[in-house]
């Protein structure tokens, strides 16, 4: 197990890179804890699988170091890191049974044949292999390959970590749940680093006890699930995390107020002052679906807003409304009244977030 570290590092794919746009990776620096349970999270090309590969060793950085336990590995090869990385595909020998699969990470190092012996069949256990020790990996379902894949590197005692590159892509849909629960009863079992690649939010979630989010190269977020969803510090991470997604409304700002046409949202005068202090027209408001009050009926401290669509999830409804030119979503409860044409919104002032320049502000003292 290991401590890894990085330390204003930062990559880019251009021999001259001149802005930030040039760059796969934005500098950053990042500790993942020894023992940690670990989520990448965040869409197609924005840099997730770049940074797990200069984890690993296969992608060396432009910028900055990569510390295990205060060491520079920057040069150093995967083997030589002593990290184990399962694709998102399977990489096992199809020729070769589940068991020398297993143990062929070990017999490289020379390790003692009753000692294999031991730990193959101890993972096997684990992953629910057993049974299938004897077959040979070309006869495995899609599912069975990648636990193979997984197994390979639990085996071995001296990892470092394991990393996990999208590794339930190719898994039926009703295996991933099972499998997701089972890489999370083997870290607890094992206490390995674990860092896990994915866009998908529920297997982040599922997994990890951690997520960092990435966006155009950045981290910019870093929390448990539930302080990514109550307080995204990026209307990325709002947008991203929850379903559906955060609402935003572009705002101004008054003397006392943040204004939205031609309603007012009260502001304190220490958030206006930091805003004034930033220099900034790009200030928005957001509030999760969840958080916005629907009434049943008209009252004084709710907006009249255009009912758009009411979608049915069976436990809850999603109900679509138009407030002045934006688009937003509520979530009603199952028993709650379901408007038609017209409803009435609020939008409480605990749940309703500040974000300028795209991340969160907040009043210096809360």
């Amino acid at each position: 197990m290991a401590q890894i570290t990085l330390n204003a590092l930062a990559h880019s794919y251009e021999r001259n890179p001149q802005s930030n746009g040039d760059y796969a990776i934005r500098r950053m620096d990042h500790v993942w804890e020894q023992g940690g349970a670990y989520a990448l999270l965040g869409p197609s090309g924005c840099g997730k699988s770049t940074l797990l590969n200069i984890i690993s060793g296969l992608l060396e950085p432009s910028d900055g170091e990569v510390l295990f336990d205060g060491v520079k590995v920057n040069s150093l090869p995967p083997e030589e890191r002593n990290i184990a990385q399962v694709f998102q595909f399977p990489v096992i020998y199809d020729t070769m049974t589940v068991f020398d699969n297993l143990a062929f990470p070990l017999r490289n190092m020379k390790v003692p044949e009753h000692k294999i012996q031991s730990k193959v069949h101890e993972v096997a256990d684990i992953l629910e292999l057993t049974p299938l020790l004897k077959r040979k990996a070309k006869n495995l379902t899609a599912d069975e390959k990648q636990k193979v894949s997984m197994g390979r590197g639990l085996v071995r005692d001296d990892v470092s970590a394991i990393l996990f590159d999208e590794p339930l892509t190719v898994i039926d849909p009703q295996l991933k749940w099972k499998l997701r629960r089972k890489l999370k009863q083997i870290h607890e079992q094992f206490n390995l680093t674990m860092i896990y690649v994915t866009h998908d939010q529920l297997e982040a979630a599922t997994f990890a006890d951690k997520i960092a989010v990435m966006y155009e190269g950045q981290v910019v977020q870093f929390g448990s699930p539930h302080e990514l969803f109550e307080n995204p510090s990026h209307t990325f991470v709002g947008y991203f995390i929850g379903s559906p997604g955060m609402n935003f409304i572009e705002v101004s700002t008054t003397a006392t107020s943040f204004r939205f046409h031609d309603i007012d949202f009260p502001a304190s005068k220490q958030m206006l002052q930091q805003i004034d202090d930033i220099g900034t027209d790009n200030i928005k408001l957001g509030i999760r679906p969840e958080f916005v009050h629907v009434w049943d009926n008209k009252n004084s401290e709710a907006f009249e807003v255009d009912v758009i669509d009411i979608e049915d999830l069976g436990t809850y409804h999603i109900m679509a409304f138009r407030f002045k030119d934006t688009v937003m979503k509520a979530r009603l409860h199952e028993d709650q009244k379901i408007p038609t044409s017209k409803a009435w919104i609020s939008f409480p002032e605990q749940w309703l977030k500040v974000y300028v320049n795209e991340f969160l502000v907040e009043v210096e003292g809360d």
